[in-house]
């Protein structure tokens, strides 16, 4: 979950609900003619969070509050594979930058446990074998999953509410042609990249979010029953060349 505190309680932004909205960023950018597998990137995108379900596990902090995913946690190995593996039944393009999108999370973490080292070894295995059977050139995957971490990371900003006041540029990330692409709030609330990658001049972007006024839980089962009863409203956004 995404936890933002606000006057009134917290506002919660499921991950799979984030990934959608970075799929919407995607459906803008624009894309050079010769791009492969588009739809198939898009869908890497909308569901590169699944493994992440608000209804399982443990999501409250030891004071009882909701638990934001920048906290961490323990790490386990098995739902990664099995993350993975669940990417492949979409086809091994969405696979294959589901697969990258792991390993750049967790490369970090190499040496930590053998297991994950094991993991981040097949990855590399299967990384290049779908690469291999797709007859895609390893430069072009790169590009593809850069525009996925481009509009990935755009998608946390938002969410996070991490929009610098003061008309301040912020660094996203670097885009499929290697520039480095930057965000940034007018006075008027609207916003823009620099350098702008989108096929059209204005667009807005929408997500769902759920508003709790309870500030402590005592159990997982408090949070969920509240989350499923929470009010739901929609936060926009406009972004202008």
């Amino acid at each position: 979950m995404i936890v933002n505190l606000t006057d009134n309680g917290w506002e919660i932004i499921y991950h799979r609900a984030h990934a959608l909205l970075a799929a919407q960023v995607a459906g803008h950018w624009q894309t050079p003619d010769d791009t492969a597998h588009l739809v198939d990137t898009i869908a890497a995108i909308a569901h590169h969070d699944d493994l992440e379900r608000e209804w399982q596990g443990d999501h409250l902090t030891k004071a009882g509050a909701p638990f934001d995913f920048t906290l961490g946690e323990e790490l386990k190995v098995p739902p990664l594979y099995e993350h993975v593996e669940n990417a492949l039944y979409r086809g091994r393009w969405v696979a294959l930058l589901v697969s990258m999108h792991m390993s750049f999370l967790s490369e970090g973490r190499r040496g930590e446990l053998p297991e994950l080292d094991e993991f981040l070894d097949k990855q590399i295995e299967l990384q290049s074998a779908w690469r291999k059977s797709l007859k895609v050139a390893k430069a072009d995957a790169q590009k593809a999953y850069d525009m996925m971490q481009c509009c990935d990371r755009l998608s946390l900003i938002l969410c996070q509410r991490q929009i610098p006041d003061g008309e301040r540029w912020l660094e996203i990330a670097n885009g499929p042609t290697g520039e480095q692409h930057n965000l940034l709030q007018r006075g008027n609330k609207t916003l823009t990249v620099k350098p702008w990658p989108f096929t059209v001049t204005e667009f807005k972007l929408r997500i769902d979010a759920s508003y709790l006024t309870q500030m402590k839980f005592d159990s997982d089962r408090e949070l969920v029953t509240a989350l499923q009863h929470a009010p739901i409203e929609s936060i926009e956004w406009t972004f202008v060349k």
